[in-house]
């Protein structure tokens, strides 16, 4: 019996990545990711996989984004008690990022319960902090580079693939197939991520395709970001920058330390980091120095030149001050935390500005305000956008179609098979059509559910 994939996540959406590798009676999930974005999707996160947790043999996870990590508390939850492997640098982001969501599941529960907007009562979390965990010690490290063999005859590696601290591609070799999962790749240009390592001879291949369709401008971040907080400061305006506290909140950072020692922003122009899970996350830049692209120094600059806000009341005790002011606060599509409460507070005011700084998945807060819509709607009530709404089109952590398309032509040969994957339909499809016409690689797009061979 050959190897199959069974695509439980990340296919024809950019979220829920959870890919089942089957071999005889040996089975191993990689990736264990959360469905976000549109209700339906989120949904899924409720119901049970096809396979039980407890028969799986092991998670291998490519990097520590909820996409790819926030399912890992429910999976063990319910019975999973394997080993979760994973690079230093995702072990040590999931250790902030798993706890932070089963937190924040636990206060949106009970806000929606205070607040009975909630259909459900009472509304419950998907899982809670302790949950979360009580999944941490079963996360086993292994560094870029060196082989491991969770099952006799499974045998996986990690290479670097940019993105965000710790972010990997994994091969895995097995039953004389190599399978190569991409994960999230980087930007070679990254401001302070290191590129991703070139792709490894694989028989089949499962390339993330969110940016499928299109390419990134030639304007840097600096160039794009710097007008637009002259104008927000100029008018004595707030800027709310929701943030992925993991990778963009410290690009943001570092790029408004840069226009201030440029002289492009006034030295005086108050930031504040407002996210616990942001503020933990780039202190890790130190420990991880080999992975980007930031000296010492301007690891330091990171911590030293915006406000660190940790608790709730320091949170909320910036809805008194007046601008100008620069607040960066998680989560970086606006589905969850204190961004929220900011944007409830700043969203209807003119002189404001919303900026937008990765890709927004349809459905979430950030992709209804991408879209320009007039209202959005924040803990049960619509709440008017009257603030400039900025798309920022450098920003973004993950390649564009020209750079994915690059990164499978460094691989020795030619694939047997490409799965196009964690994109939505029409990027992936895109991406799918480029593969075939210009590598001539055979390539498709797997449905939500479905099993192919390897």
């Amino acid at each position: 019996m050959g190897v199959s994939i069974t695509f439980l996540g990340g296919a024809g959406t950019v979220t829920g990545s959870k890919y089942l590798v089957k071999h005889l009676d040996r089975s191993v999930l990689v990736d264990c990711g959360l469905f976000q974005g549109y209700k339906q999707l989120r949904q899924r996160n409720w119901t049970p996989l096809s396979i039980a947790p407890g028969q799986l043999d092991a998670v291998v996870l490519t990097h520590a984004h909820l996409d790819h990590s926030g399912y890992l508390p429910l999976l063990v939850k319910e019975g999973f008690a394997g080993h979760v492997y994973a690079t230093p640098g995702t072990r040590d982001l999931c250790r902030i990022l798993l706890p932070d969501s089963g937190h924040i599941q636990e206060e949106d529960a009970e806000f929606a319960n205070r607040h009975q907007f909630s259909k459900h009562a009472p509304a419950l979390p998907l899982y809670t902090q302790q949950d979360a965990l009580d999944a941490l010690p079963l996360i086993k490290t292994v560094a870029f580079g060196k082989s491991f063999t969770p099952i006799p005859g499974w045998k996986f590696s990690f290479s670097a693939a940019g993105h965000i601290l710790g972010a990997a591609s994994v091969l895995l070799e097995l039953a004389g197939r190599r399978i190569l999962f991409s994960g999230d790749l980087g930007r070679p240009d990254d401001l302070i991520m290191s590129p991703p390592e070139d792709a490894p001879q694989a028989d089949t291949v499962l390339i993330e395709s969110t940016y499928g369709d299109r390419t990134h401008p030639h304007e840097d971040m600096l160039a794009e970001l710097a007008p637009a907080l002259h104008r927000v400061a100029k008018r004595g305006g707030v800027a709310v920058v929701p943030v992925f506290a993991v990778g963009r909140a410290q690009a943001l950072l570092h790029a408004i330390h840069l226009l201030k020692v440029k002289g492009e922003l006034p030295n005086s122009l108050p930031v504040f980091l407002d996210s616990p899970m942001a503020v933990h996350t780039t202190h890790l830049f130190e420990s991880h120095p080999g992975e980007h692209r930031l000296s010492k120094q301007d690891t330091r600059a990171l911590t030293h030149h915006a406000t660190m806000i940790n608790s709730t009341d320091e949170s909320r005790a910036l809805a008194s001050r007046h601008g100008p002011m620069v607040i960066l606060s998680a989560s970086g599509m606006a589905t969850g935390g204190r961004v929220l409460h900011h944007l409830a507070h700043y969203a209807s005011n003119h002189r404001n500005m919303i900026i937008l700084t990765g890709y927004q998945a349809p459905g979430t807060r950030g992709g209804t305000l991408a879209s320009g819509a007039k209202t959005v709607r924040i803990h049960g009530r619509d709440v008017e956008v009257n603030a400039e709404v900025v798309q920022m089109q450098s920003a973004s952590a993950h390649a564009d179609a020209n750079q994915l398309l690059a990164w499978l032509r460094t691989m020795p040969g030619a694939p047997s098979q490409v799965y196009v994957v964690h994109g939505e339909a029409g990027p992936a499809d895109t991406l799918r059509s480029r593969i075939l016409r210009e590598l001539g690689w055979r390539a498709q797009v797997p449905e939500q559910g479905s099993t192919w061979p390897t």
